[in-house]
């Protein structure tokens, strides 16, 4: 199971929200490359980044620093956050990213869905974000009626790479994962499975690696720039690639 740092970005700085709130953000970082850069030299092999401007006004805000980022490490980075158009999606695999992460597009547009998995199969991700077990859009700030698991039967046959689930709820809270949300997505998803949201401690990570290999790995996001989690530690304890 894969241990994937986080970078969320906001007005071209790194910070963490609270369960979305783009009002509730703490800064960690003017200097993205650097975080990044970090990140790789403890031996990530993924990062995981989110344009939180993109997300609201859907289409990228924080493309330098994206680009700074994929300048300055060697690893993979996948990209979510205002992904609406498929030229959106060609700069950014042109550009270097690895997989590029669609929220609110693989609800509302199901054609522009449809189009970047055939033609980029396997490079396209499901951000799966909830709340109560609905299907959040827009960088979070509205609430479909759609089911998370009704959307994941959906889009079964579809080429994707894999599904990020993240519950809202438990986003910068330091509380945990929902294990139990977790298990439905495991149970009716047919692509691998990222978790997200409220992983702190060693012990939220072998949670998450017991629903099985399934699971392709943990978003970490504030309990490492907090130091609740040493990234060398956690990798150490869960056996696991980085």
């Amino acid at each position: 199971m894969l241990v994937i740092p986080a970078i969320d970005l906001k007005d071209g700085r790194c910070v963490r929200l609270r369960q979305g709130d783009m009002a509730a953000e703490t800064v960690y970082s003017d200097d993205v490359p650097s975080v990044a850069r970090n990140w790789q030299r403890q031996g990530a092999s993924l990062i995981h980044v989110v344009d939180l401007n993109g997300a609201v006004d859907g289409e990228p805000r924080n493309l330098p620093q994206i680009e700074s980022v994929l300048k300055t490490v060697s690893v993979k980075v996948q990209v979510g956050g205002g992904i609406r158009s498929m030229q959106t999606v060609r700069r950014y695999l042109q550009a270097g990213v690895s997989r590029v992460v669609l929220g609110t597009a693989a609800l509302t547009d199901r054609a522009f869905l449809e189009q970047a998995c055939t033609e980029f199969p396997r490079r396209i991700l499901l951000g799966l974000d909830a709340r109560d077990g609905k299907v959040a859009v827009k960088g979070w700030t509205a609430v479909s009626e759609t089911r998370a698991i009704d959307l994941l039967k959906e889009l079964s046959g579809y080429a994707l790479g894999a599904v990020i689930y993240t519950d809202i709820s438990r986003d910068g809270m330091l509380g945990g994962p929902n294990v139990g949300a977790l298990r439905e997505v495991v149970e009716f998803s047919a692509f691998p499975v990222i978790a997200s949201g409220g992983i702190t401690r060693v012990e939220d990570l072998k949670a998450v690696q017991s629903l099985g290999p399934r699971i392709e790995g943990a978003i970490v996001g504030k309990a490492l720039y907090d130091g609740k989690l040493d990234y060398a530690a956690a990798v150490q304890a869960l056996g696991a690639r980085c």
